[in-house]
């Protein structure tokens, strides 16, 4: 026995293979959802409002206030003035004014 290695501490190759094993598929397991999120569009930012609905809180004359995901923005309407509990879909953002039109959808 060289002169490393100490009685108290031996190992079948079995249980080697077996440790290998599974740090190699915990490793895989995380590279593989690593490059998924990688791949995720982001979803962060004023930029990710654009084509969602808000519901209008101070009326838009053209501009109001809306409520979406929580927050008020200020809102400028595209298509004239909307009443408050109507709906609006975000059709861009300017710093932090989003630029609104009018749903189609019922209230």
């Amino acid at each position: 026995m060289p002169d490393f290695m100490v009685d108290w501490f031996e190992m079948e190759p079995w249980g080697i293979a077996l440790i290998v094993v599974l740090v190699v598929a915990f490793l895989a397991l995380v590279i593989w959802r690593g490059i998924l999120v990688h791949r995720q569009r982001i979803s962060a930012g004023s930029e990710d409002l654009v084509g969602k609905t808000a519901m209008v809180r101070n009326a838009l004359q053209p501009e109001g206030t809306v409520f979406i995901l929580g927050e008020l923005w200020t809102a400028v309407s595209e298509e004239g003035s909307v009443e408050p509990g109507e709906k609006v879909v975000i059709t861009g953002v300017d710093n932090l004014v989003l630029r609104v039109i009018p749903s189609r959808e019922k209230k």
